[in-house]
């Protein structure tokens, strides 16, 4: 475990992990082997307003993780719809902090908190070029159920 201390809150915290969504985004757009055009176009405002859409009737929370320097080097947005669904909608670690249990503490209070809300069931989305990350989804019980195509549109 490295020196990091960790903070939470509501939505109001969503404006701060835009650096590390736009890093993710990103991670996406040079992964993604049909869905350039969309990461290329897709802004962290717009992102942000989907989960807050989702989450009307329920909840969001942000996880931080911070360095010694303040420095942000992790978060996790989670949400709970009014069904009780639980939600990972993000979750990213800067590189030089990977691997060193910094996700899996980001994960372990989103699931917490998730469990503390009453959520029925937890989801999270991993974008195709991703599939790395399944080993560590698989951690906290996540496994493929699906695969939902979409369809691309033409330029």
């Amino acid at each position: 475990m490295v020196n990091v201390t960790y903070t939470s809150g509501g939505a109001r915290l969503l404006n701060r992990v835009a650096p590390l969504w736009e890093e993710l985004n990103k991670q996406h757009l040079d992964l993604s082997p049909y869905f350039k055009d969309y990461y290329n176009s897709l802004k962290f405002e717009d992102r942000k307003q989907v989960i807050l859409h989702r989450a009307i009737g329920g909840e969001v929370r942000v996880d931080i993780a911070l360095d010694t320097a303040d420095f942000l080097v992790g978060s996790c947005i989670s949400s709970i719809d009014c069904e009780l669904t639980g939600q990972i909608d993000f979750i990213f670690v800067t590189k030089c902090f990977r691997n060193r249990g910094v996700g899996t503490k980001l994960m372990e209070k989103a699931l917490e908190w998730l469990k503390s809300k009453g959520s029925k069931k937890n989801i999270a989305s991993v974008a195709v070029g991703n599939e790395q990350t399944y080993a560590f989804y698989a951690q906290f019980g996540f496994f493929p159920r699906r695969t939902l195509l979409e369809q691309k549109k033409h330029s």
